[in-house]
């Protein structure tokens, strides 16, 4: 049982390969220039949220624009998240055949052209944009652990705090900036597509990367191959309880933060607050997920069992939704609190605890993908559902308490994936 976070391995999406000896030749060449690296890092995790937040602030705009229901409205957050699911699946694959620095910087290619597509004239773009920005922050998910596992193995705890934090800042930017940006820029296009030019920023920093740990290789020729025969080793993750029970709690606060994301200054805004101040407020609950997603891993390591840690960062959630429901003007910056605080305690949790409930590094991997696939898929049906729930009562009674009943859920799933089990472990 590791003893701090420090100690919990980070998972690692190219576990079991083995790269080319051209590749680790490369490797080292690159490591001798960290600030090259560290600053690829700190610059593509800024983008791995920025895209995302800065839509919720100008959501009713988007839809107006395009004159779409709420619950169409809601599929401009919703078709991120499922193919962020869908391409968690393909990211360890792209990264053995072409090499993780590669793969990287073509995520962050990728995410500018997505950016620039959702401002495009017809819907259709709209939404094409949407699940191209949400596979190429599928694959810097699931890609940026490990390579910061493989180039940082003695700063590891240091360097997942700066990514995370990077991460979490970009976020909080994206999500202020957004409504003076469609002030300044003359609608909510400028202020969208303006987040292209950070993404293209990153991906030329990322270029020298991906040209240097390919050099040596020939056209063609894959960055890695597996060490085992077959990939599929240790306990079946699709018979195990407790490998759903952790898949579920991931998918479940994912849910309750995307119909934040979604829906928060929505809600403030149809209850009359202006939508600068409601930006601003959405913005803060971002920020202050830095004291949940910082302190939260840190106790669950300690712990042998994290159940009550888990009832707790719930129930700092419900206490959020609770409040939007009874008093969602007067006391927004609380429920922001409330709720980042628990928003950013039950992502770190969960992330933990894809450790904590395996028995090797290769079975956290493992689990960190089903996690992650079968989370994103499961709170995609979120910001949807609750649009439609909130097009059809036309209030926001009903959705926020359906919210508060998934919040009531994950506390009961914390209690499962909570316990002092591995998977594998005899019941």
């Amino acid at each position: 049982m590791p003893g701090t976070r420090s100690e919990a391995p980070l998972i690692d999406a190219e576990e079991d390969l083995a790269a080319a000896p051209q590749v680790v030749a490369a490797r080292r060449r690159l490591r001798a220039h960290p600030v090259l690296v560290l600053a690829g890092i700190v610059l593509a995790a800024l983008n791995m949220r920025a895209a995302l937040a800065g839509v919720s602030p100008l959501l009713s705009e988007i839809g107006g624009h395009f004159h779409l229901a709420a619950t169409a409205s809601s599929l401009v957050t919703t078709i991120p998240l499922i193919f962020m699911g869908l391409g968690s699946i393909v990211a360890p694959k792209l990264a053995r055949r072409w090499g993780t620095e590669t793969v990287l910087c073509a995520a962050l290619v990728l995410l500018c052209g997505g950016i620039v597509l959702r401002i495009a004239p017809p819907v259709v773009a709209l939404f094409v944009g949407c699940a191209v920005v949400g596979t190429a922050i599928a694959l810097l998910n699931v890609l940026m652990p490990g390579l910061i596992k493989r180039d940082f193995p003695e700063r590891a705890a240091g360097m997942t705090a700066l990514y995370s934090t990077a991460m979490i800042l970009g976020a909080t930017v994206s999500a202020a900036s957004a409504v003076p940006l469609e002030n300044a820029l003359g609608g909510w296009q400028g202020s969208l597509v303006s987040w292209s030019l950070l993404a293209a920023v990153a991906a030329v920093v990322w270029i020298p990367q991906a040209v240097i740990a390919r050099r040596g290789t020939h056209l063609g020729e894959a960055a890695a191959t597996p060490v085992h025969a077959t990939e599929e080793r240790g306990p079946r993750l699709s018979r195990s309880p407790l490998a759903w029970q952790v898949t579920l709690f991931m998918g479940s606060q994912s849910l309750i933060a995307y119909v934040i994301i979604a829906w928060m200054p929505t809600v403030f805004t149809d209850h009359g607050m202006g939508k600068s101040e409601a930006g601003l407020v959405f913005a803060f609950s971002t920020l202050v997920q830095m004291v949940g997603s910082f302190v939260v891993p840190i106790l669950a390591g300690r712990m042998r069992r994290q159940r009550l840690l888990g009832v707790a960062v719930s129930g700092l959630m419900a206490c959020g939704v609770t409040g939007l429901l009874v008093a969602p003007v007067a006391g927004a910056w609380l429920w922001a609190a409330l709720l980042g605080t628990g928003q950013g305690g039950a992502l770190g949790l969960a992330l933990t605890m894809m450790v904590l409930r395996s028995g090797d590094a290769h079975t956290a991997a493992r689990l960190s993908g089903m996690a992650q696939t079968g989370g994103y898929l499961l709170a995609a049906a979120g910001p949807l559902a609750l649009g439609a729930v909130h097009q059809t009562t036309g209030g926001w009674t009903v959705p926020i308490a359906l919210l508060l009943a998934v919040c009531s859920g994950l506390a009961l799933l914390a209690l499962g994936a909570g316990r002092d089990r591995r998977i594998g472990d005899g019941a």
